[in-house]
């Protein structure tokens, strides 16, 4: 027991003082500002997505509510539509909320990264590929949503 106790000592003292050094944790801190910026974009973005999954969600249920009161409406093709943007919408707020989360877990592993023993730049590598790879799903789903919008809007007769 007393053995466990001076090795958890060691770890403690030995995590104090790798902490304790002003400059190392500012190279953190500078190495984790780009992560952090383009979290801040990733959170505008999905701004933008989620008040148009919000719009289309309020369009879908106005078509659903006229068509419960027996109002007929030619809404078949358009409600399809927006099913299939809502769906886009969802999925593409899904995977940048996904890559707004592998982000801060990179920028926890630079931080972990400097102040132990064990090497995990690839595993850091590796989380901001994955990062990148949902940021590129979760864009390419809003593009492609944009373009079923833009699709419908070309489609419907002007008034």
């Amino acid at each position: 027991m007393i053995e466990q106790l001076a090795v958890s000592t060691s770890i403690a003292g030995d995590l104090l003082e790798r902490t304790s050094s002003t400059i190392r944790v500012q190279h953190m801190v500078q190495l984790s500002l780009a992560p952090a910026f383009l979290l801040a974009g990733i959170g505008a973005m999905m701004n933008v997505m989620v008040n148009r999954l919000i719009w289309v969600a309020n369009r879908i249920e106005r078509i659903e509510a006229r068509l419960a009161e027996g109002k007929r409406t030619p809404s078949g093709p358009e409600l399809t539509r927006l099913e299939r943007r809502r769906m886009l919408a969802q999925r593409a707020v899904v995977c940048s909320t996904a890559a707004a989360l592998t982000i801060c877990i990179v920028i926890a592993l630079l931080f972990v990264s400097a102040f132990i023993t064990p090497q995990i730049g690839t595993l850091v590598a590796i989380a901001w590929i994955a990062a990148m790879m949902f940021l590129v799903a979760g864009l390419l789903l809003f593009a492609t949503e944009t373009f079923v919008a833009v699709r419908g809007q070309q489609r419907r007769p002007r008034r």
